[in-house]
């Protein structure tokens, strides 16, 4: 905890002072441009891997990335309210669905044993039985890191499916005032992948890469 003071008192002594304006100015309001979903992982810093500025992105977080589809009893979580006010509310015109490498919620969904002293969590992990069913059905082939990774991706693309589900989302996209993106963070390398609808493929963001929208007819890209 005093990593954590010690940084309070850095934060007001130096970088306050040097972003004073910006300060100034988000004291009035926000509006983001972009609602970034990623998951909690400690290891997981939006901000930093996108060098973004405070008031630049409205972000929600939780285990795993999850959007629990839209419905009786989902319409009630911080997920669909966190939404429908970056949506509705702020009027953000992108969202950013970011998973990760190495994610310890999607090595649960793969080995729900594990999770046997967790049930919280192992519940949690039902709004991606869509992701879980893609695994077991067309990634026999994989094993170790490169079916995690392989499930990181494909969560990415159910959680994207079941964003659409709520009212906002659907109501913006179709007036053509919001987009979405599918994005997964490599932490060994810092590298991310965005999803392409026209390949069916993540492909890697390089130097001058154009972003790439979730189209609703893509195509699975899936392990031969």
């Amino acid at each position: 905890m005093q990593k954590l003071v010690d940084g309070l008192h850095k934060f007001q002594s130096e970088v306050f002072h040097s972003h004073q304006e910006l300060f100034e100015a988000l004291s009035k309001g926000q509006k983001p441009e972009v609602l970034f979903i990623t998951c909690s992982d400690s290891r997981m810093v939006p901000n930093l891997i996108t060098q973004t500025q405070p008031g630049d992105l409205f972000i929600l977080r939780n285990a795993g990335n999850l959007i629990p589809t839209y419905g009786p009893a989902s319409n009630q979580s911080g997920e669909a309210a966190t939404i429908e006010f970056a949506v509705a509310g702020l009027g953000v015109s992108h969202v950013v669905v970011c998973g990760h490498t190495g994610c310890g919620a999607m090595k649960g969904l793969l080995n729900p044993a594990s999770l046997e002293k967790m049930p919280v969590v192992k519940a949690w992990l039902q709004h991606a039985e869509g992701t879980k069913r893609v695994m077991e059905e067309n990634y026999r082939n994989l094993e170790g890191s490169a079916l995690l990774t392989a499930t990181a991706e494909e969560n990415v693309l159910t959680q994207i499916e079941n964003l659409r589900t709520h009212p906002a989302v659907r109501s913006r996209i179709a007036r053509r005032e919001l987009s979405l993106y599918g994005w997964v963070y490599k932490m060994e390398t810092g590298e991310v992948f965005q999803y392409d609808g026209s390949t069916g493929q993540f492909d890697p963001m390089t130097l001058g890469s154009q972003p790439t929208f979730a189209d609703p007819a893509w195509t699975r890209r899936h392990a031969p």
